[in-house]
């Protein structure tokens, strides 16, 4: 049985360290940027056009989790299981595509192409840059301006910290005894699971659900909290269930007592929720319950950079550490889990230090979209978040069969919904769910962003058909 799949070289931990003793004497630079994720790559673009001599240094795959694991697989993953849905939909739009089946070798080709063509660009970009040097190895930190690696010491009065992140592997009853896939291993898989179980009912694990129930894969969702993505508000995470389970998803949320056992069918995961079977059975398990920083082998003691509790790098509001000349940015600094929040912070750290800016990380919008089908597009408060603010609101909300971009591509699920202050009469938070949420949201995202009020965008004119056309109508609503 195919288990662990993975990338060439894909497994952090499987990346040794260097055993060099004989270091040599330190070169200095004017920069060194450890990791090349999304921000490192672009900080080093900037820091060579400016004629600075800099060390990027990578351990594992150029381009990070977006490129590699995430953002760019996934979504490639989610587009192969839209098209075999929609063909299986055909009789909906007057059309008979006979049976549909999936080919996942040919699914997961897809997603590798995807890959590769993304890293060798980012790749031949970094080669491409004079004054930059790629570094392959894994760099730890001798002192707040040095770092060792590969017996190498350089030096630098300004090093910035980009290492990102992992799947969070907790110590779960049975775990150590079964195989289970991460994030890492599931968008390598090139066979069809007959029954995926999903441990977590949060984003990545809600994408995955619906797209392997979509290749053809019995899928059950097992959360621990007492509804999926809990930090959305309940008509959001009741909506998403009911489109899940509609497709066939088994959802079992409530989950107190998770745990995991061999089986001749596979591996057991334990539930113990009030209803339903008290255990499910999988071929496959993934877990999908959150993420750790890659900051526990850095060094990081000896630059006297602080970390919370979690691990992640303690950053003040343009992301400066609690060392001098250090910065950290991305996903290892708990200031945002997302590819546009990383290269945000690479925007911040350039614009302070390249062109006399003063951006902080508290001026950025939350925003932010879960990509099953329809998508989910999120920015600003939550309704419940608003309702803690102590504001006068108002709120408005128009289900997605009122939208006649939606009715006419046969795609009615969801809503669209907006919180605004009564007083200011600015947008606090909105979301939308339903086919093009993803993309409508930023009519308001950058409204929010340029301080405009209600009645600003009520006034636009937005193009028709268009999911987004509901956005002026949907604030008349307001009450």
């Amino acid at each position: 049985m195919i288990w662990r799949p993975r990338l060439a070289g894909a497994s952090r931990e499987n990346h040794l360290m260097p055993t060099s003793t004989d270091i040599v004497a330190p070169q200095p630079l004017d920069a060194i940027i450890i990791g090349a994720g999304q921000a490192g790559p672009a900080l080093a673009g900037r820091l060579n056009t400016a004629g600075l001599k800099v060390a990027i240094i990578e351990r594992h795959l150029v381009g990070g989790t977006c490129v590699n694991t995430g953002c760019k697989p996934t979504k490639t993953l989610v587009a192969s299981a839209h098209a075999a849905r929609t063909a299986r939909r055909g009789g909906d739009y007057g059309f008979s595509a006979g049976e549909v089946t999936v080919d996942m070798s040919a699914v997961a080709a897809r997603a590798r192409k995807v890959i590769l063509d993304s890293r060798s660009g980012s790749e031949a970009w970094l080669a491409g840059m004079d004054k930059v040097e790629v570094i392959r190895g894994h760099a730890r930190f001798e002192s707040a301006d040095t770092v060792v690696v590969q017996g190498r010491r350089l030096t630098a009065p300004r090093i910035f910290i980009n290492v990102g992140g992992r799947a969070a592997v907790p110590d779960m009853p049975g775990l150590k005894g079964v195989p289970y896939l991460t994030n890492t291993e599931i968008v390598a898989l090139d066979v069809l699971p007959r029954h995926l179980v999903i441990v977590g009912g949060s984003y990545i694990g809600l994408e995955f659900a619906q797209m392997y129930r979509r290749f053809g894969a019995e899928v059950t969702i097992v959360e621990r909290s007492d509804r999926l993505i809990a930090r959305e508000d309940p008509d959001v995470s009741r909506a998403v269930r009911e489109i899940l389970e509609a497709e066939g998803i088994t959802v079992r949320t409530g989950a107190d007592c998770i745990g995991f056992a061999r089986t001749d069918e596979g591996v057991s995961v334990s539930v113990e929720c009030a209803e339903g079977s008290p255990a499910s059975v999988g071929s496959h398990v993934l877990l999908a319950i959150g993420r750790r920083p890659n900051t526990d082998d850095l060094g990081l003691e000896e630059a006297g950079i602080a970390v919370d509790a979690r691990g992640y790098i303690t950053v003040d509001d343009q992301l400066r550490t609690t060392a001098e000349g250090v910065w950290a940015l991305g996903d290892c600094n708990g200031r945002g889990a997302f590819t546009h929040t990383a290269y945000n912070d690479f925007e911040i750290v350039a614009a302070n230090l390249l062109d006399g800016e003063e951006r902080r990380v508290s001026q950025r919008l939350s925003g932010y979209a879960l990509y099953i089908d329809p998508p989910l597009g999120r920015v600003g408060m939550t309704d419940a978040e608003a309702a803690k603010s102590g504001r006068r609101l108002l709120h408005a909300k128009r289900p997605m069969t009122r939208v006649g971009r939606a009715v006419e591509k046969g795609e009615t699920q969801g809503f669209m919904k907006v919180v605004a202050d009564a007083d200011t009469r600015r947008i606090l938070g909105a979301a939308i769910l339903g086919v093009g949420g993803d993309e409508a949201i930023h009519g308001i995202l950058d409204m929010m962003n340029a301080d405009q009020t209600i009645e600003a965008l009520r006034w636009a004119v937005p193009i028709h058909p268009t999911v987004s056309e509901l956005i002026p109508t949907l604030l008349l609503d307001l009450s």
